[in-house]
């Protein structure tokens, strides 16, 4: 019997686990796949919003900038990569430069700080490489870049290390409330916690309509992506939009924190929210798009296209409350743009949701924040030195794209929450990230996976459950 059941581990479930195990509950995260972070969390614009887009007096508007405050602290505490190098929304006529204003204006009511309106002199001094015939841009300077894949692993991390379990390959079927404790069942495995917590994303208003009466439905929006090569990263130096549309912010131009240039993302609604396939159509609409802001701009250097799922709320604003008749569970649906941004302040705004419901909370004394992580290549020379000593693993080059070693690898998959799949090592220390996607890395990965977890190397999947890459030798 558990406290809190969590049902999603994305970034978004992440938080509130790792916010939750501040205080003394029986704590447990399910997700329905092979790894933590394997739905929107990993296919995103990797971006921490200002907070001038939500309209003024919603949860959007103001879970975004509390959000966004919080991240400095956070990811020193969880040794996440983190860089505020602004934002800016071009406009390219009189209409467009109205748009910002107001744009700014709603920013400046919603307490966003740092923002201003840049003329085109000043726009194309911090931005050369722009669309020269832009005529001036908003500048929200805390706006920031970050690596939301490591985010979340990390906040899962922490909050494993405070106490909570986690149940992966979970995919609720039923959720039943017997005598005031909920039971989800899985498969035909049960578990049983007197709280209940909907983080489960594109699939939030299925899982509510297993507890409560539907109130809310959830339109899966795809958007998909160029990646492209490092010898690209420098083009543009902040988080570049066009002016916002109805479907969205639009298609951006962006460095990533790795040094990396993010194009995208397209916007089309979807029946089905595991269609993650990408389309020509659709990634050539955001590569008209990205040369709009950057003339210069090409993909020839693209080493992968990607596409993610937001969970677009019919009622337009994040629903984070304790669902009509059913005492004791709590939804946190809608959570999209800017949920990444948001999830910090979501996790203290579902706190305060709990403590209203009559939920007494008790502080941890020993609570830890923190979550220590570094790659080989990112230690000093006399560090890096110590730790082969110490251990040989590290002097050896596994990914040459990322400079990644089989220390690295291995370190990954034996924390907790560690990988168990090519992707899962991927995403927790950049191994098959870099130029070739793992062409040349990926049989090394599938080895070590293979040799920590005592698993046969046929069994070693890419992602997901079924996701197998080698069925047997041939020679």
């Amino acid at each position: 019997m558990y406290d809190i059941a969590i049902i999603g581990a994305g970034v978004t479930g992440a938080a509130i686990a790792r916010e939750l195990s501040k205080y003394d509950f029986r704590i447990i995260v399910l997700d329905r796949e092979n790894d933590i972070s394997c739905g929107t969390s990993k296919a995103n614009s990797a971006i921490i919003h200002a907070g001038y887009d939500a309209e003024e007096n919603t949860l959007m508007a103001k879970l975004n900038v509390e959000g966004n405050a919080m991240f400095d602290r956070l990811c020193e505490e969880l040794d996440v990569p983190f860089r505020r190098n602004g934002s800016l929304v071009v406009a390219f006529d009189d209409e467009q430069l109205v748009h910002i204003k107001k744009l700014m204006q709603r920013g400046i009511n919603n307490g966003v700080p740092a923002l201003s309106i840049l003329s085109q002199e000043e726009l194309l001094k911090r931005e050369p490489a722009l669309n020269p015939e832009a005529k001036g841009a908003l500048l929200a300077e805390s706006a920031g870049i970050i690596d939301p894949m490591l985010l979340t692993i990390s906040m899962m991390e922490s909050a494993v290390k405070n106490g909570v379990h986690y149940r992966l390959n979970f995919d609720i079927e039923s959720i039943k409330n017997k005598g005031g404790v909920y039971i989800l069942e899985s498969g035909g495995d049960e578990i049983e916690a007197k709280y209940v917590i909907n983080a489960a994303g594109v699939f939030a208003d299925k899982v509510h309509n297993m507890a409560a009466k539907p109130s809310f439905k959830i339109k899966p929006r795809r958007g998909q992506y160029f990646l492209l090569d490092k010898i690209d990263g420098n083009i543009v130096n902040s988080v570049v939009f066009p002016c916002p549309t109805k479907m969205g912010k639009g298609t951006l131009v962006t460095p990533t924190v790795h040094t990396n240039l993010l194009i995208g993302p397209s916007s089309d609604d979807l029946d089905d929210p595991e269609d993650l396939s990408t389309t020509d159509e659709l990634l050539e609409k955001a590569r008209i798009g990205a040369k709009l802001l950057v003339p210069k701009l090409t993909t020839r250097n693209s080493i992968r296209t990607f596409a993610g799922m937001r969970a677009e709320p019919d009622a337009g604003d994040f629903i984070i409350r304790e669902a009509e008749g059913a005492p004791g569970f709590f939804d946190a649906a809608g959570i999209k743009s800017p949920g990444l941004t948001a999830a910090p302040a979501v996790a203290l705004y579902m706190v305060e949701i709990m403590k209203k419901s009559g939920i007494a909370f008790t502080a941890k004394k020993n609570f830890n924040p923190l979550v220590k992580r570094k790659l080989f290549i990112d230690m000093s020379e006399s560090a890096q030195s110590a730790l082969i000593r110490g251990n040989p693993l590290y002097g050896r080059i596994i990914c040459r794209c990322e400079n990644i070693t089989e220390g690295d690898i291995v370190d990954s998959i034996r924390r907790s929450p560690g990988a168990t799949t090519v992707d899962g090592v991927k995403r927790r220390c950049r191994a098959g990230m870099g130029r070739c996607q793992g062409g040349f890395c990926g049989p090394r990965v599938q080895e070590i996976i293979s040799r920590e977890l005592n698993k046969p190397l046929e069994e070693v999947v890419l992602e997901k459950k079924h996701s197998y890459i080698l069925t047997g030798k041939t020679k």
